[in-house]
This record gives structure tokens, sequence and C-alpha cells, in this order.
């Protein structure tokens, strides 16, 4: 193949990985817009809603680690089709729910499974493989960037559809929207190569041993906690920042400007991050990015809520909203190789929706008990302090050479 060649091929690919990726974060991160109508029309409560979404970020995390295995197997791109359709059949069983029993099942369970077939980590995973080395970090930035442009344009789209057409038909065109993501797929083909007859069968590392490698590895339990901080961080904020600007008395109009300028934001932060992990340590940048996390927020905490204070605080989150993602699947690679990298970096990204579930559930619980959201945040910059402290013993030398198995 040549130079020319192989440069037109990786353009096809990453652009297919970012939209794709876009769509897939966008769609996802506009369920918050649907809070307040919901729970109006149905008379459910917050924290009742913020459950399903929240079972569904704890079922994407479990979920994940298999659907890697999967797309390790079989290859990502069935994996993306797959998530995409489910993505549809759950976006609209949401749309017709009456009761918020069937909600959470659609809303939890099956968009749970369908985030983690058409998300980030199998689309970065997928990048990685079919990339040489000198393109992955540039990828997974770009990757990650595309999920931040999805959010800075789909979310004020789905919000001129609630106002403009009523929550229930603005679900509707979201499900019609993830069906876009079944010809960006399409070239994300990944699959393993089937071995031909009579060539030299040559000895890799199984599943298990990979397993075994990173589940035995410290470095991989540090990135697994400090993970989960930065999914409190993530569904605590797309969840509940647009409630919070509300309790603020600002116009609702505020809280879609402040999920969009995270989006927006974070496109130029995934980008340096992606560009930082191929020049920089990337357990230091993942200590600096934890560590300004903390401080932003508890700037923003004692500062008075406006709207401009929130949309500055918005597009500073947004710099290191995502910027985690790059460094950890680069770690993750050096560390453990990248033929099982959608499944080792599925269990680290289970912490991180671990996490999510329990930014997005207990926010909500805290809202209902206090009326206000001043504990999370004070959690949330605890856990950044944590976070922060917990990058610094994380290996980061020369990649790890990877066992074949005997």
């Amino acid at each position: 193949m040549s130079a020319t060649t192989a440069t037109r091929t990786a353009g096809v690919l990453i652009t297919c990985g970012v939209l794709c990726a876009a769509l897939a974060m966008g769609l996802r991160n506009s369920f918050g817009l649907f809070l307040a109508p919901m729970v109006q029309a149905h008379a459910w409560t917050a924290s009742g809603f913020a459950f399903a979404i929240a079972m569904q970020v704890l079922l994407n995390g479990m979920f994940q680690p298999i659907a890697g295995q999967i797309a390790d197997r079989i290859g990502g791109r069935q994996v993306l089709i797959g998530g995409a359709l489910l993505q549809i059949v759950g976006t609209v069983g949401m749309a017709m729910a009456e009761t918020l029993g069937v909600f959470t099942i659609f809303a939890g369970i099956v968009m749970g499974i369908a985030v983690s077939c058409a998300g980030m980590p199998i689309i970065n995973a997928t990048l990685t493989r079919l990339l040489p080395e000198s393109q992955r970090g540039r990828a997974v930035g770009l990757g990650t960037a595309g999920s931040s442009f999805g959010q800075f344009l789909v979310v004020p789209l789905v919000q001129l559809g609630i106002s403009g057409f009523g929550w229930q038909t603005a679900m509707f065109c979201v499900a019609g929207a993830a069906m876009l993501m079944v010809p960006l797929a399409l070239p994300l083909n990944d699959s393993p190569k089937p071995k031909v007859a009579g060539a030299a069968v040559v000895a890799e590392q199984t599943a298990g041993q990979a397993l075994k490698a990173a589940l035995s590895d410290k470095s991989f339990w540090f990135l697994f906690f400090g993970f989960f901080v930065c999914g409190v961080h993530v569904s605590f904020l797309g969840i509940h920042l647009p409630g919070f600007v509300a309790s603020c008395h600002l116009p609702t109009a505020v809280g879609a400007a402040a999920i969009s300028l995270i989006g927006l934001f974070n496109i130029a932060g995934s980008l340096g991050a992606g560009e930082l992990s191929t020049r920089w340590k990337r357990k230091e940048l993942l200590v600096c990015i934890y560590a300004a996390r903390g401080v932003v927020m508890s700037v923003f905490l004692f500062s008075p809520k406006t709207t401009e204070t929130v949309l500055i605080f918005s597009a500073v989150m947004g710099i290191l909203w995502l910027s985690t993602v790059p460094p950890t699947v680069a770690l993750c690679a050096r560390n453990w190789g990248t033929r099982w990298l959608a499944t080792i970096f599925g269990l680290v990204f289970l912490s991180h929706q671990m996490g999510g579930f329990t930014g997005a559930y207990l926010g909500g619980v805290i809202f209902d008990a206090t009326g206000s959201y001043d504990l999370m945040w004070s959690i949330c910059i605890a856990a950044a302090a944590f976070a922060a402290l917990v990058h610094l013993p994380v290996r980061d030398g020369a990649p790890k050479p990877v066992l074949a198995a005997a």
C-alpha cells in the first residue's frame, strides 16, 4: 500500500469513527434535557428519572467488557451496528413509556447495553487496532473530540426539538438519528484475519492471559479507581447541570448551553490530550487533569451563579471533560498490548460507569433530600483530589512485551 493510499485509508477510518462517536455521545448526552418535561408530564420524581439513567450508566459499564470481548473476537464494526440498532429500540421505548418501571427497562437496561456496543470505547479500540502506533494517540483524541462535537451540536438541536415539538416527538427524532451510525460503522472493519491453510501458526496471547496480566498489575487498579472519579464527574454534570442551573433561577436555555459548551470546548481538550499522550508522560497528564477539575469546581462552588459564571465554568470544564480518555487508553495499550485492548479498556471503563451511576443517582438523592446540590459539589471536589493522587504510581515506561501463548 502506498503512503498516499495509507493516508487516505486512515482519513476515512478516522472520519467515520469521529462521526459515529459524535452521534453516539451527542444523542446519549441529550437525555438530561428530558428530565424536567418527562417528570412533569408523568408526575415522576427527579430521583426516579435519575435512577433509570444511572442504571443505564451502570449497565453500560458492566456490559462494556463483554462488548469489548465480542469486538476483540469478531470485530468492532459488527458490535457498533448492533448497538446502533438496539439504541433505536431503547429510545423509542423510552418515548412511549407510560410508567417509571417501563421507562427504567428501556432507559436503563436496553440503552445500557446499546451504548456499550455503540460507544466511544469500542470506537477507540477499533481505531487503535486499525492504525499504526504513530497515529493512535491522535486518532483517539479525534474520536474523543468527535464525541464532544456531537454533544455540542446535538444537545441544542434536541432542546430546540423539545421546545418546538414537545419532548416525545424530540425523542422519536433522537431514535431516527441513531440510524445514521449504521453506515458510518461499515468501514471500521477490524475483524481478525482468517488463518491461511498451510501458513505458520504464530502463538499469541489469549484473552485469559491478557486479563490475568492486567488484573495482577497494580497500575491497572490505579487506572480503574481513577476512572471511577471521571465517571462521577461526567454523569453528575451531564445529568444534573441543567437542573442545577434551573435551581439557581436561571433560564432553561442556559442549562442546554452549558452542556453544549462543555462539548464544544472538550473538542480542544481531547485533541490536546491526544497529542500530549504521544509526547508527555500519560500519568502526569492525568494527574494534572484531575487536579485542575478540583480547582475549577471549587472556584465555581463559591462564585455567584450567573449566566456568565455558568458558561465560563462549562467552557473550562469542557477542556477537562473527556481529556482523560486518550491518556487512559494509551496507558492500557502501552502496558497490556492492543490484541485484547477493547476487553481490558472495557474493564477500566466499567469503573467509569460505576462512578457514573454514583454521580447520576447520588446527585438526584442529595437534591431530593436537601433541595440543593452543594453537598454533591463537595463530594466531586474531594474525588478529584483522590484521582490526582491515585495516578501518581501508575507505570508509564516503555511498552511492555506481550507474552505469547505456549
